[in-house]
């Protein structure tokens, strides 16, 4: 009897051992299979958040850029309904609006156009060109004030798309005066997507609100002024949203794409990044067929054995347990190849370099075996770095991402971000770290660009316009608060266009840059804010300033500025260069119908009396009353 059940379980072995084989080799192809699918999920999820950073910055860039516009747009409108249209006045704005297309390299025009449509003035190639004038019916027909961002139109003077930002200006009686005109090129945009690259086939578009494009890189030329609003992306509920992940087969080439869009908040506006599916998922798919045929040829491998032999069989899965595990590793060390990979040991040493060390901090990979890890790092820097390296030894995390300033082979320093994830050996214990570091000195650096453009005049390095009207409303608000004073002076160089007209803009230009030099030096607290409020106009902010102090420092303004001594023949008083400075006090907590506007509507009054009683002189707002009958002959 023991025979028999002996060999009946030797008999049903080898179909026990084909169905182990049979499960085990399924199992196998099963994991593989979702590990591949994992991995090109990742893949895609890496994709659409690289869109998603690329959007939000490009997204934010056009805000910036139409802010840019509109700051000038509205300080012309402010001259506008104060000075009207005569020439007089149209001839100061002229010069203005060249000098800032001039200045600014993205405004490709600016215009001035009267209540009947003509067209009063221009910078840049304008004119009568236009090959719509929407925006002149809106704000013809609207009486709001704020800016208005009109469809993409070509200009037919120079063949180039645009798209427009006006703003309504009225009359002194409120009735409709005219628009005052600004547009950035389409092209100018998509030469600036074009260093976002991403990939071969990557795009980026900038779309109005009703599905016109109105830039696109590559291929700018050819999708420009194109419409996609019957698509999806502007048809669909589901993609109205702030933003999203959007994968679709693309109406202007036909390739299916991984995009992520980005709905302004501020402009009508859609700001949407691609990659071609296809480009982004050929190195994963190459991968994983070698992956895949190598995981075919193992569990042929193991289906022979499992034939002949248990227990061979069982050798060859401990055999795939320890490759899945050195893969497993090797997968560690491989995640971004291009970027730096580092091991470092429980003693802060380096214990690996990969080769790509060399283009990131200058030094090959074997001067850095043996170094500590954390030499050439910033001083300033170092402290939050040690003490997270510490807390990962301590095992307190598991991983961490800092970015930090270090010491280059060549040059003086860089910014680098570095992913960090704690190692464990056999037993499970920590055994030291795993960094991966990648440069981002360029991404530091366009930062730094892009904020200090939103906030200070190109020209006199000052405040501009758009930091001005921020710092007056929070300080307007702590004044409130703190039941404090808040001064004001306006500053207006006296005769600036007959200077420009003798002297030539930049000796204007100097001009307007000694100016500001003078006011940065009166600024003496750091709460005070000299600004440029306009062409040859500025500002100076000073909290928790009474009248009398507020009359002080314009008149050592006001004294510097002529003690310069910069000739000016054109100025009949003097001969020399000088200003007319008006200004107001407020206290915000007292006077609770006031507002901003009134604070500068009244300095703004105190420097019309100044120029209208002789110039070269101070006023404030609370002399206004006194001065003007005398400047009227009264």
């Amino acid at each position: 009897m023991d025979v028999v059940t002996t060999r009946a379980g030797l008999r049903r072995l080898p179909l026990r051992a084909a169905a182990f084989v049979v499960l085990t080799c399924t199992a196998i192809f099963g994991i593989s299979g979702w590990r591949e699918w994992s991995s090109r999920d990742a893949l895609l999820k890496s994709a659409e958040a690289e869109m998603a950073n690329l959007a939000r910055s490009l997204t934010q860039h056009a805000e910036d850029s139409l802010d840019l516009l509109d700051s000038g747009v509205v300080g012309v409108v402010s001259r506008l309904e104060m000075d009207g249209t005569d020439p007089a006045t149209i001839g100061k704005l002229r010069n203005l609006l060249q000098a800032r297309k001039k200045a600014i390299e993205r405004i490709h025009s600016l215009a001035i156009i009267d209540d009947k449509g003509n067209w009063l003035t221009s910078a840049g190639a304008i004119a009568t060109t236009l090959n719509d004038d929407e925006f002149f019916r809106h704000h013809q027909l609207s009486p709001k004030r704020e800016a208005y961002i009109g469809h993409p139109v070509r200009n037919l003077l120079d063949g180039e798309w645009v798209i427009t930002l006006s703003r309504r200006f009225n009359r002194q009686d409120g009735s409709f005066g005219g628009v005052v005109l600004a547009t950035i090129s389409a092209s100018y945009l998509a030469n600036f997507y074009r260093q976002f690259e991403i990939g071969r086939n990557s795009s980026v578009s900038l779309v109005h609100g009703d599905g016109l494009i109105i830039a696109r890189n590559p291929d700018n030329a050819k999708y420009v002024g194109r419409s996609v609003a019957d698509k999806p992306l502007f048809r669909d509920p589901a993609l109205q949203g702030p933003g999203g992940a959007y994968h679709f087969m693309s109406p202007l080439d036909g390739v299916e794409r991984v995009s992520f869009y980005k709905r302004s908040g501020r402009f009508p506006l859609v700001l949407l990044a691609t990659v071609e599916k296809e480009e982004l998922l050929a190195p994963w798919r190459a991968d994983a067929i070698s992956r895949m045929l190598f995981v075919l040829a193992l569990v042929m491998l193991i289906a022979v054995i499992g034939a002949v032999l248990v227990k061979q069989l069982q050798r060859g899965q401990r055999m795939a347990a320890a490759l899945e595990e050195k893969e497993a590793h090797f997968r560690l060390l491989a995640e971004g190849s291009s970027d730096m990979v580092t091991r470092i040991g429980l003693d802060e040493c380096i214990r690996y370099v990969s080769p790509s060390a060399l283009r990131v901090v200058g030094w090959r990979a074997s001067q850095l075996i043996g170094a500590p890890a954390l030499a050439g790092v910033n001083p300033d820097d170092l402290p939050q770095l040690r003490a997270i390296v510490q807390a990962m030894k301590r095992g307190e995390r598991e991983e961490a991402r800092v970015t930090y300033r270090s010491r280059h082979r060549e040059k003086s320093e860089i910014w680098l971000e570095s992913s960090m994830r704690v190692t464990r050996g056999v037993d499970g214990e920590i055994d030291g770290v795993v960094a991966i570091l990648r440069d981002i000195t360029e991404q530091k650096n366009l930062e730094s660009r892009l904020e200090t453009l939103a906030i200070e005049d190109s020209l006199t390095g000052l405040a501009n316009r758009r930091r001005f009207d921020e710092c007056l409303a929070e300080e307007w608000a702590r004044a409130y608060r703190n039941r404090s004073s808040l001064g004001l002076l306006m500053i207006d160089v006296d005769h600036f266009k007959s200077y420009n007209d003798e002297y030539g803009h930049p000796a204007g230009d100097a001009c307007l840059r000694l100016v500001a030099k003078i006011l940065a030096t009166e600024a003496h607290r750091v709460s005070d804010l000299a600004a440029r409020y306009g062409g040859e106009e500025f500002a100076m902010l000073l909290p928790n300033t009474d009248a009398a102090g507020c009359a002080r420092i314009g008149e050592r303004l006001r004294q510097a500025i002529r003690e310069a001594g910069l000739v000016h023949a054109s100025n009949p008083s003097s001969g020399i260069v000088t200003a007319s400075v008006g200004g107001a006090t407020c206290r915000p907590a007292l006077e609770r119908t006031a507002g901003t506007s009134s604070l500068i509507e009244s300095a703004d009054r105190a420097l019309y009396a100044a120029k209208q009683s002789g110039r070269d002189r101070l006023v404030m707002s609370g002399d206004v009353l006194n001065l003007l009958p005398k400047a009227s002959g009264q």
